[in-house]
Order: structure tokens, then sequence, then C-alpha cells
């Protein structure tokens, strides 16, 4: 592993990029789904969670090892509450996993001949679905701090996707538990979309969901390190791992960048 700090623009780059490759494969699975087996709504779920599960493996591989590959801000603030990345980084990964999630769904749109832009109108906001995205964030949270801790976080891409995949069927919500991908799915009136009204509801269920899970977290892993943290979702190199080579005398001072050290 290189110590070396990855710098902060190359992080939201990758996190902006695989955001977008994320929302591209929900929306579009959706929307191929939909097609290839019009009126089955079951086949059509099945696909696209198939998809969804398959691509968000590859998307974390991808990335990953960049920026941690987490695509969610759920994910990234409650990693700077645990101390694997920096406050300041976390609110700079929000705006580019938001963005990277509209341009995405605005890709998805343009690839199956639709307009760039077209607002959803399928109503998701119901108590049922409040209920299934705090336990759907909650879970996804556990499983990714639950490998950090035990050291599996290379077995993170797939098992991240497994449950991803997995949710969508648990779940009456069919798993979103990423406000960002939330908010891109609000551009595409589609299988996958979401309507604006719908939108505020699942992600004030999703930081439920990720404060409930913080909690939990602290309880089952008590001695979660900072180490441990920074590794989430992909073990990768980060300003924090060049800080600490920096002090055993691997990286000298003028190595290492100026003002707060980086971290994914």
């Amino acid at each position: 592993m290189n110590s070396a700090p990855v710098l902060l623009w190359r992080r939201l780059l990758a996190e902006f990029l695989g955001s977008a490759f994320l929302a591209a494969v929900v929306i579009g699975s959706g929307i191929a789904a939909q097609r290839l087996s019009p009126g089955q709504t079951g086949l059509e779920l099945l696909e696209n969670a198939a998809a969804t599960a398959a691509g968000l493996f590859a998307i974390i591989l991808m990335f990953g090892p960049v920026s941690g590959g987490h695509f969610n801000p759920v994910v990234s603030f409650i990693d700077a509450f645990f101390g694997g990345l920096s406050w300041r980084d976390a609110g700079a990964y929000l705006p580019a996993q938001v963005a990277g999630c509209i341009a995405g769904a605005v890709a998805a749109n343009l690839m199956f001949a639709l307009p760039a832009v077209t607002i959803s109108g399928k109503h998701r906001a119901t108590p049922a679905h409040f209920l299934s995205e705090v336990i759907a964030t909650i879970g996804l949270l556990l499983v990714i701090f639950a490998l950090a801790r035990s050291g599996r976080s290379r077995s993170a891409p797939a098992a991240v996707g497994a449950y991803i995949g997995a949710a969508y069927f648990f779940t009456s919500s069919t798993s979103f538990a990423n406000p960002a991908i939330t908010i891109g799915r609000m551009f595409s009136d589609t299988f996958a979309g979401i309507a604006p009204s719908s939108v505020p509801p699942f992600i004030a269920a999703q930081v439920l969901g990720g404060i409930a899970a913080a909690g939990i977290i602290k309880a089952l892993y008590p001695a979660i390190t900072t180490a441990e943290a920074a590794d989430i979702i992909v073990p990768h190199s980060d300003g924090r791992a060049a800080a600490r080579a920096g002090y055993d005398g691997a990286l000298s001072s003028a190595d290492r960048p100026s003002g707060s050290v980086q971290s994914p």
C-alpha cells in the first residue's frame, strides 16, 4: 500500500465519477428492465437489482483505491464521525456525490433516447418506505464498518453490492440508502425514479438511519480505530496514512500537503 497522500481534487473526481456511474447503472438498468419485461414488475425489479449489485461491485473497485468508494454522503459523514475522514473533506464529498448522481441520471436518460431531464412522478413517501430507508441505511453502514473493524475491507465491494441487491427485495422502498442517489433519481421519470415530494422524507430517513447506525457501531465495536475507519469502504492511500508515515520519518513535512492533513 502506497502511503503517499491522494490529493483532494482527485478524490472528489473519483467520488463524482463513481456516483455518476452508480446513478447511470441504477436508472439505466431500470429503464432497460421496463422495456425488456413490460408489465412484469417482479422481473423488472430482479433485473434492476442484479445490475445494480454487480455494477456497484465494479464501481467500488474502479474508484475505491482513490477515494474509498463512498458515493454516499451518509457513509462519508459517519466515516468523519469515527475519524476516518475529516469533516471538511466529508463536506467536500457531498456536492461531488450529488452532482455525480444527477449527471448519471441525465446520462441514463440520454442513453435510452429520453429527454435529458424528466422529473419523476413516482411517489414513494409512506411510513413503510420511511422505516425501510432507516433499516436499509443502518444495514449498509453495519456491513461497511464490520468489515473495516475485522480487517476484511477488501471484501467490501462484493459485500456492499450483495447487500444492496438483497435490500432491493427485503425493503419496500427498494433500498435507496443514499441521499445523493435519492436526489439523482428525481431527475428521471422512469422505473427507478422518485417524485420530488418524496425526496425529503427519504433523506430524513437515511440521515436518521445513519445516526442510529453510528450508535450501534459504537456499541458493537467500541475499539474501532481511526485507521480502521480510514479504510472504509476500500483500503486506499490517503492523507492520514501519509501523516502517520511522516511521523515515523517516511515522509518529510515538505512531502505533505500544506495546511490540514487530507484524508479520503
